[in-house]
């Protein structure tokens, strides 16, 4: 049997080899012949060395420890673990397994330091383990784009994110595909139209303008013609008419894409689970009944994600990843700029209406008769951009790219 690795390599050696497979200079099997230890120990080693290069060292000291904890701390740890056993019970909770880096987490939180081993170990003696169906089909995993903001990937996701609410509120969330960053997330209740238009000017303002867009077929992203039936004609076939979302999409400068299956949405269902993993345990163990007391957790929680763990597949911190890759110039994004004659983002971020002109040189909208503030001619078409807000719409009427007249009307 081979010696183990602190004998066998100085610190230099294995420094040099986390090196050199960083910069892509040798692959990871010629790594793995030169260690001689499994592919689950050599990502181990790299994600120490990543985290701290220059101090990284492959020697470890033994702790000569009491083979029991203390009984504060098993009793802390059962009654966690006794928490998750009651959530996973509850069917109206989207939980489905124990999660025993969760319950280090909070024990951490609790003031208990408890390894996931340790958990996962008392876990398995005491009963709490539910075995993993592994017929499950695998959500794929590769990175599939080369720079940062080519595939920006967004969703929602309706849960009961809570055990003592009734409500069912929405996570929405925006992926950047490259960094596996979340440029977006936020709990909304109802969902809405204007709650992803919301998504996508916090993105755009904040990130830049990507390159594409990839959502699936919600009716809030596509419109889908289901066929002509003996009681109804369709005049218009499917993508044949842009939906609000995607016409806003449109006018930032980005294109959509939809996925035609579950299986192609994978890489952003792989952070709702994360996430609503997460949250839905802390949300129960923090006794949560509203929304607005859920958002801190969710912040809380995609800080964690974005910027302190090292993603399964990228081997790197997103936002670092990004932060990265923008500097060495692989991005995508580019500043947002408003259109010629535009005056303010509320005309690119809206609800866009086409309206024409009567012969009293008046437009409707909503049982609403508005007057056109210049005179055209009867059949001109009218741009109306709403702009809803808790209390109050704004209505902006342009033509031509100059906004006309703005109208205020109470909700």
């Amino acid at each position: 049997m081979n010696k183990q690795l602190h004998k066998r390599f100085t610190d230099d050696q294995i420094k040099l080899l986390m090196d050199l497979y960083l910069r892509r200079a040798i692959g990871l099997q010629q790594v793995l012949q030169q260690l001689e230890c499994t592919e689950g120990r050599f990502y181990q080693i790299l994600r120490a060395y990543k985290r701290t290069p220059e101090k990284f060292t492959i020697a470890y000291a033994r702790h000569h420890s009491q083979h029991r904890l203390p009984e504060e701390v098993e009793k802390a740890i059962r009654t966690q673990l006794e928490i998750d056993r009651q959530l996973i019970g509850d069917k109206k909770v989207p939980l489905w397994q124990y999660n025993y880096a969760a319950v280090r987490d909070e024990l951490r939180r609790l003031g208990y330091e408890v390894s996931a081993q340790t958990v996962r170990n008392r876990a398995r003696e005491w009963g709490y383990w539910i075995p993993r169906d592994r017929t499950e089909k695998a959500i794929p995993r590769e990175v599939v784009t080369e720079a940062a903001g080519m595939l920006l990937q967004h969703d929602s996701s309706t849960h009961k994110w809570s055990p003592y609410t009734e409500e069912r509120w929405t996570l929405i969330t925006t992926l950047e595909d490259y960094s596996r960053y979340l440029l977006y997330a936020d709990f909304v209740y109802p969902e809405t139209t204007w709650a992803h238009i919301k998504a996508v000017e916090s993105v755009v303002l904040n990130y830049g303008v990507g390159l594409t867009y990839y959502v699936d077929s919600h009716r809030i992203f596509r419109f889908v013609c289901h066929g002509d039936s003996f009681w109804r004609k369709e005049s218009k076939k499917t993508d044949e008419v842009l939906t609000q979302w995607e016409t806003v999409v449109g006018k930032c400068g980005m294109q959509a894409w939809h996925a035609l299956s579950a299986e192609g949405k994978g890489k952003v269902e792989r952070p709702y689970r994360w996430l609503q993993d997460r949250i839905v345990r802390r949300c129960a163990r923090e006794n949560v009944r509203y929304i607005d007391q859920a958002r801190p957790i969710l912040r809380q929680e995609l800080h964690r994600y974005n910027e302190e763990q090292v993603h399964s597949t990228t081997l790197e911190i997103p936002g670092i990843r990004l932060r990265n890759a923008i500097e060495e110039g692989k991005s995508f994004f580019k500043p947002f700029q408003l259109p010629p004659g535009y005056e303010s983002t509320k005309d690119i971020f809206c609800l866009h209406w086409l309206r024409k002109v009567n012969g009293y040189n008046q437009i409707s909208w909503k049982g609403q008769i508005i007057l056109v503030p210049v005179s055209l001619p009867q059949g001109t078409e009218i741009e109306l951009h709403e702009v809803p807000d808790d209390d109050h719409t704004e209505l902006r009427l342009c033509y031509k790219g100059q906004v006309l007249k703005t109208v205020h009307y109470k909700n």
